[in-house]
């Protein structure tokens, strides 16, 4: 059977499409595979497992659905949504991955991860990202109301657009240096990832050794995964009628 792969969908309820685009891979691709795998970003914020809003709860609803027929789903944190917890896992039957990890497909060793890890050139992200993955600023956050967390990740989004507009192109990809560090440290002959919204597959020499990057694809303007089966990949979009364009990160 088939293991699929989705990232950066950023579901919420400003994006009515992408939600109900979800839903129906859910229902259809996802539902006669073997596993789901969500590399990041599934919603657009998450202020924690308390998260109150309703489109988001259907989106769960769905995945427990789906985890209940017997599809095993993973899910690793992105950048909008590293506050995934516990809770969710039990709303949605959902086993919450370590970013990156390394599974092994078809004897193949493949490394899944977001990707913003190897965004390394944008500093200034990157000391972001250290300071919210912490667990004392994550009790910090935890421990405020529901209202002022959903103020605080609307003025984080605000933000994020702002840094996206005025970065220079090339800190907002993968760094080639950090790509082939972690090829090195982890032996994987394929990585797999989301973040930069520049779906396409990379062949690469690391030290005279042939390997592939495969990176996915967001959810803004149509819906997209990626399609593994008997050792093979295959990059698959879900054309959406009326796109609406968003910036990526």
């Amino acid at each position: 059977m088939a293991r699929l792969f989705v990232s950066d969908l950023h579901l919420d309820a400003e994006a009515p499409q992408a939600i109900e685009q979800f839903l129906e891979f859910l229902s259809t691709h996802a539902a006669q595979a073997e596993a789901l795998y969500i590399l990041g970003d599934l919603f657009e914020t998450w202020i924690g497992d308390d998260d109150p809003e309703r489109e988001k709860a259907r989106v769960c609803a769905a995945l427990r659905e789906l985890t209940s027929r017997g599809v095993a789903c993973f899910v690793l944190h992105g950048n909008r949504d590293f506050l995934l917890a516990a809770g969710f896992c039990e709303r949605t039957g959902s086993s919450l991955l370590p970013d990156p990890v390394a599974v092994e497909l078809g004897g193949e060793r493949v490394l899944l991860t977001h990707g913003d890890a190897l965004c390394v050139d944008d500093h200034a992200y990157q000391e972001l990202r250290s300071a919210v993955r912490s667990r004392e600023w994550q009790r910090r956050f935890l421990a405020l109301p529901v209202a002022v967390r959903l103020q605080l990740a609307e003025h984080a989004r605000a933000g994020s657009r702002a840094h996206t507009a005025r970065a220079v192109p090339y800190i907002m990809d993968v760094s080639a240096s950090a790509v082939a560090a972690a090829y090195r440290a982890t032996g994987a002959r394929r990585i797999i990832h989301g973040h930069t919204h520049r779906p396409g597959v990379h062949e690469l020499l690391i030290d005279g050794r042939p390997v592939h990057r495969i990176v996915l694809g967001a959810w803004y303007e149509q819906g997209s995964y990626l399609h593994y089966e008997d050792g093979r990949y295959e990059l698959r979009e879900l054309p959406r009628p009326g796109p609406s364009a968003r910036p990526a990160g």
